[in-house]
């Protein structure tokens, strides 16, 4: 059971967190579950977890509340659960750091696909892929070491990436100066197409550039081309 990836699952619907704790169970995973923030708090203080399902609509603290709290606590990925029509809720919770987000009514197998490629990504799960520790970019002064997962600014310091962040960066450092669409970091970074959603891939961008003290007005590093996408505009040197 140790090895199992340990997923915290809070939705105030009773129904869906028992649907999801025997679904996710089946699938060899770890459950535990939390009807609202008071309950997830206990459960994060006596649990180690490599990934939370977070529905926005809670009683009390609000789910943002609830994703801006688990975010100060650290990068555990967030797969966010949204009622139909609350697109402005998941913009924002997407800029609080969410990996991905599943609107309801959902069909249980499209879930458990988000959390298996959120673990892929972020390395936390049963299937973690160790890249070789040889490899690294350099690019404008800064430093990414995809063994470690880690980004290091000009000063040598470390600046935590969630996973969304950290794929979009090596995505854009894979394929420097070269004009990325909206649609292809869709496919490269989800897999999937963009659906009713295609700000997503907007509000990554931002939140990467205020990682790397990119400022979208002037951007030095990751610049906007106009009805084009984005581009990696700054030399990278492979290590």
């Amino acid at each position: 059971m140790e090895t199992m990836p340990h997923i915290l699952v809070i939705d105030d619907d009773r129904e869906i967190r028992d649907l999801l704790a025997r679904f996710l169970e089946r699938q060899r995973f770890r459950v535990t579950s939390a009807r609202d923030g008071r309950e997830a708090r206990r459960a994060w203080a006596n649990g180690h977890f490599q990934l939370v399902v977070l529905d926005l609509m809670l009683p009390g603290e609000s789910g943002l509340d609830l994703a801006r709290w688990l975010r100060s606590e650290g990068n555990v990925p967030i797969v966010m659960l949204t009622a139909l029509g609350e697109e402005t809720d998941r913009i924002i919770g997407l800029e609080l750091g969410a990996d991905d987000y599943v609107p309801k009514p959902f069909n249980p197998r499209e879930l458990l696909a988000r959390i298996r490629a959120v673990l892929r990504r972020t390395g936390d799960g049963a299937d973690r892929r160790v890249e070789p520790s040889g490899k690294g970019y350099r690019f404008g002064g800064w430093m990414l070491e995809p063994s470690r997962r880690r980004l290091l600014n000009p000063d040598g310091a470390e600046v935590a990436l969630t996973g969304g962040e950290y794929d979009l960066l090596l995505a854009l450092l894979e394929r420097p100066n070269r004009v990325l669409t909206r649609d292809m970091l869709l496919d490269l970074l989800r897999g999937r197409q963009s659906g009713p959603f295609d700000r997503a891939i907007d509000v990554a961008v931002s939140r990467l550039r205020r990682k790397l003290e990119d400022d979208g007005r002037h951007a030095q590093l990751i610049k906007t081309v106009r009805g084009g996408g984005y581009v990696l505009s700054c030399a990278v040197e492979r290590l």
